[in-house]
């Protein structure tokens, strides 16, 4: 199977889907791999190292997409590259779907394949190519969250952790998943003073049982949620429904009752934000007011760190590339249920329930096609 890397060319993303080691282990199991000129440079992963691993370089997107069976990306494709993808060409990278409704009609009038890295899961239900990104937007959460606290920076001007005699700052953490452990991680190790909200109740056990003196974790509902977020001075939104839209739970009435100087981070803004203020913001421009509360919600966190965030992909994703790679994506996703669970679009077909009702866009059963 011959696989193309475009570079990446969504606003400050500075990763690359793949590393050069992983495109060597792609070749020796007799593929080939098309690599973009200087796709791989803000990685720090030069184009001699993709020569050294067997990989052809191109001049331009065109070569790739014209010249590849699958296409390996780590952001969705944007406008400009709509029309690039071919019918019945693979496209794995992370898509968000549910999010995005004109790139979800767009994948479904080129006629691609599209397997997204959000959606492949396993039985246990982990997210396997979710989680590597989402410990690093969880634990860039907690250090941009500090970061624009200060007052420069448009926050409350509160050192997370506090000092002798003055007390750290109250951190608040909706959803108790990859994300917000890793934040509360963080911002625990700052010393912090921090909540976590979850309506799982085995999740609030576990938590409280793992986690340092300064963190707990306690069961959420809609007046608990309240009380806690007007008490807090950084509320970090890590709220993941697989494949879907996020819920909004932080409402526009109740930014009045928030701290002023109160600094919003939004995790879940790929799937849409879990704040009914937030809207998508770039690593270039990242945050905004609104009542006086800052909102941080950079759509792709894990791009500011992208040597950091290419490896930890890479290491996730490989074993399902070679996978299709042998075998095809129908032989692959029919014989494993976690890359099965990937499938999004298929010729012109939702075949991911959470997206057709994202839309309202007719549903078709994945047994259809495999």
């Amino acid at each position: 199977m011959k696989i193309g890397i475009p570079k990446e060319i969504k606003n400050n993303e500075f990763r690359v889907a793949i590393t050069p080691n992983g495109v060597k282990k792609i070749i020796n199991k007799g593929h080939e791999v098309i690599v973009e000129k200087n796709a791989g440079i803000e990685s720090n992963f030069s184009n001699k190292e993709y020569q050294k691993s067997g990989a052809e370089i191109c001049k331009t997107s065109d070569e790739v997409y014209n010249n590849s069976d699958m296409i390996l990306k780590v952001k969705e494709p944007i406008e400009i590259e709509y029309n690039k993808i071919k019918e019945n060409q693979i496209v794995f990278t992370y898509f968000h779907f549910a999010s995005n409704e004109n790139l979800t009609r767009a994948m479904l009038n080129n006629k691609s394949i599209c397997i997204a890295y959000e959606t492949v899961e396993k039985e246990n239900g982990v997210l396997p190519l979710l989680k590597p990104m989402s410990e690093v937007a969880g634990r860039m959460a907690a250090q941009e969250g500090a970061k624009y606290l200060e007052k420069p920076m448009g926050g409350r001007g509160i050192l997370l952790g506090g000092v002798e005699n003055v007390l750290p700052a109250k951190v608040l953490i909706i959803g108790g998943g990859i994300s917000g452990t890793e934040a509360a991680k963080m911002c625990s190790g700052l010393q912090a003073n921090v909540t976590i909200l979850d309506t799982d109740e085995s999740k609030i056990k576990k938590l409280n049982e793992e986690m340092p003196a300064n963190v707990k974790a306690i069961l959420s509902n809609k007046n608990i949620l309240f009380n806690h977020a007007v008490k807090s001075d950084l509320i970090i939104g890590a709220v993941l429904v697989t494949g879907g839209k996020a819920p909004k739970l932080i409402k526009k009435t109740m930014l009045k009752d928030l701290k002023k100087g109160c600094v919003l981070v939004d995790i879940a803004i790929d799937q849409g934000g879990c704040f009914e203020t937030s809207k998508p913001t770039t690593h270039q421009n990242p945050t905004y007011l609104i009542d006086g509360i800052l909102h941080y919600c950079v759509a792709n966190m894990p791009g500011a760190v992208p040597y950091t965030s290419t490896l930890a992909l890479t290491n996730k994703t490989l074993p399902y590339i070679i996978e299709i790679a042998e075998k095809g994506w129908k032989k692959a996703c029919k014989e494993n249920i976690e890359l099965k669970k990937g499938l999004n679009i298929i010729s012109n077909n939702v075949v991911y329930k959470e997206v057709s009702e994202a839309f309202n866009l007719k549903y078709t059963d994945i047994s259809t096609f495999i």
